[in-house]
């Protein structure tokens, strides 16, 4: 590189001879700048053995000979302290300073009346495009000064450190070989510059992409589109692109949706320059999204598009083994909705958490440390199937439901199901019944067995009277929904999923278009949901054929209430053995819901304590003729022989 400066001193040599006449102090003061110059640069040969580092970057970029020679002319004076100094005093001044776009082309022998020599100092001239040049934004346009960045006058210079601007942003995936990554070496192979991979929260897009770039040896550059500032991503995509082929890497960009995306509340940014950029790109650009690519952004720079695969079950447990060493527990993995993320996030914290706790890694501890990376509480430690009590084909069809969520992604692996967006491979249920019989406990029995939360939706919330915002406040909570391990839990559906209207106003018509609207989201819902109705016949058929499970919950009969009596009557704690239980008594005589029966135990527990005595059969009795007259139900006649007013 210091040979082709030898070339820098004869353009300055011959600019100072044209400055003779002037100012005689400052004119020696050049005269004797220019020949240390000369004298440094008189033995240096300018033909450098192994490659000349500017003509690489000119090849490696596109720069002809004018560009390399403005691309020198801005690094010279960070290589070469006396060239700086010279600028400086050829400029008019006394310090050492980087060239001015005027004295740029006056040592080149460009007029400054010349058009295509003001394009290549532009935004859009391969130099600035590139990031190779920095233009002041300020001053007139020939006093201007430019300059090379640091990363590339240590480019220049031989020394290639990288860029550490962009280290907060560089990303390590664990790579791994799958489906859609033979594709992607295909198109990079066939001449793809730009190719954009649409990855869904929950898919693997950007494991694929780095796992099929390392299958054929080509290095990657992996970075983390960062959130939209005030200057937009222009900056950032021009140095990104530019470190990668500094480095020879292929240019990964994950979250790439951000790329075109504005700050809340501005208005939409013209994404020309980004554009540019994507459309000449010195080395593969591969952009993971989680949203697909707007075809309207341009109709001259179109990617190659690929869809981004899940993580089955299989790749699920090789990622966790390639990070940790070991596989992890049986079933600690087994019907959560996992992204390659969440697999290292996962495998990381449970492996430092039992290690903290100096405890052994198990699949009950691997599931807490999921809720709690997904930002949730702990479920009911309490609840589990042995807390229902229901007729035996509806806690059958409970177990059933539990079995197809931890199986989904087995079945989606083997493609019997196809899952993502608007794919319809989410698993739905309706529980339907009377008050009080078990539908809400069922929920968080089915998120408790699957180690995951519930995320209740507040329908109060959600459903608005006015037009349209109904809509808007769904897609929130399908949003927030498909970025966590949850289970969607709709309670009292029938509010909001109730039979559509005949159409007599603007009202009943977008109150039909939500409907529709839900059914389809409910359709694209990558996860589980569940609905609980008291009225069955509320809902409308249409929605009742896209649900994978109708489940009804009947008021018990007398065996059910029995079970019921003695599973909640457990929790007493120690029975007065002078009053003891009679399950079957209550069962026979108290004609009440399994929630009912509840609130009498709890009831029955409180009177108890302020009694200052175990609890008691008498204590049941007063605590369900209070129940019953709370319900405003008739006490049955049987029930009122042994039980005392309060």
């Amino acid at each position: 590189m210091f040979g082709r400066l030898v070339d820098v001193v004869k353009w300055i040599g011959a600019a100072a001879d044209r400055r003779d006449g002037g100012d005689p102090v400052a004119h020696g003061r050049l005269v004797a700048t220019v020949g240390v110059i000369e004298q440094d640069y008189a033995a240096i040969d300018p033909t450098e053995p192994g490659g000349d580092p500017l003509d690489g970057l000119g090849e490696l970029f596109g720069l002809d000979e004018t560009d390399r020679d403005l691309l020198l002319l801005a690094a010279a004076a960070d290589l070469d302290g006396n060239i700086a100094l010279a600028f400086g005093l050829l400029r008019g001044g006394s310090a050492p300073c980087h060239p001015s776009i005027g004295l740029a082309l006056e040592l080149l022998g460009i007029s400054s009346l010349s058009g295509p020599a003001r394009a290549r100092f532009a935004d859009g001239g391969r130099l600035a495009a590139a990031a190779l040049i920095e233009v002041a934004a300020t001053g007139p346009w020939l006093a201007r000064e430019f300059r090379c960045p640091d990363r590339v006058v240590t480019q220049l210079a031989g020394a290639a450190h990288p860029d550490r601007s962009l280290d907060p942003l560089v990303v390590e995936p664990v790579p791994l070989p799958l489906p859609g990554g033979a594709e992607l070496v295909r198109a990079l192979e066939q001449g793809a510059s730009f190719v954009w991979v649409h990855s869904p929260t929950g898919t693997a897009g950007l494991t694929m992409v780095v796992g099929a770039l390392g299958e054929v040896g080509v290095r990657s550059l992996s970075l983390t589109v960062p959130l939209a500032g005030d200057a937009g991503h222009g900056g950032f995509l021009r140095v990104a692109i530019r470190e990668a082929a500094l480095t020879n890497r292929c240019l990964v960009l994950d979250r790439a949706e951000r790329l075109f995306a504005a700050p809340e509340g501005a208005p939409p940014r013209d994404p020309a320059d980004l554009l540019a950029a994507l459309a000449r790109p010195p080395v593969p650009v591969v952009a993971v999204g989680t949203a697909p690519w707007d075809r309207h952004l341009s109709t001259t720079t179109a990617p190659y598009l690929l869809a981004a695969p899940r993580l089955g079950p299989d790749e699920c447990l090789r990622m966790w083994a390639a990070i940790t060493g070991t596989p992890p527990p049986a079933g600690a993995l087994a019907g959560l909705r996992l992204s390659p993320d969440l697999v290292d996030q996962l495998a990381r914290s449970a492996t430092r958490l039992a290690a903290a706790e100096d405890v052994p890694l198990t699949a009950d501890l691997v599931r807490r440390v999921a809720r709690q990376l997904a930002g949730s509480a702990e479920p009911d430690a309490a609840v589990g199937l042995a807390d229902l009590v229901l007729p035996d084909p509806t806690e059958r069809a409970i177990r059933r439901l539990i079995g197809w969520a931890r199986h989904r992604e087995e079945l989606i692996a083997r493609g019997l199901i196809v899952a993502g967006p608007g794919s319809g491979g989410g698993i739905t249920a309706l529980f339907s019944g009377s008050p009080g019989t078990g539908k809400t406990l069922a929920a968080h029995v089915v998120a408790a067995e699957l180690g995951i939360d519930v995320l209740r939706v507040d329908l109060a919330a959600v459903v608005d009277k006015y037009i349209g915002q109904t809509q808007k406040n769904l897609e929130q909570v399908f949003h927030r929904a498909e970025s966590l391990n949850v289970l969607l839990f709709f309670d009292e559906a029938e509010a909001l999923f109730g039979r559509r209207s005949e159409v007599k106003d603007a009202h009943d018509r977008y109150a039909n278009q939500e409907v529709a609207y839900l059914l389809q989201r409910m359709e694209q819902f990558d996860g589980i949901t569940v609905l609980t109705t008291n009225l069955r016949g509320s809902l409308d058929p249409a929605f009742s054929r896209r649900l994978s499970f109708i489940l009804h919950f009947p008021d018990p009969d007398e065996p059910t209430r029995r079970r019921l009596w003695l599973t909640h009557a457990a929790r007493l704690g120690p029975i007065d053995p002078d009053d003891p239980i009679d399950a079957g008594r209550l069962a026979a005589t108290v004609e009440l819901s399994g929630g009912d029966i509840r609130n009498v135990v709890v009831a029955a527990g409180y009177d108890a304590a302020i009694d200052g005595v175990r609890p008691g059969m008498r204590h049941l009795l007063d605590a369900a003729v209070a129940e019953y007259t709370k319900l405003g139900r008739r006490v049955p006649a049987d029930l009122l022989d042994g039980a005392r007013p309060r």
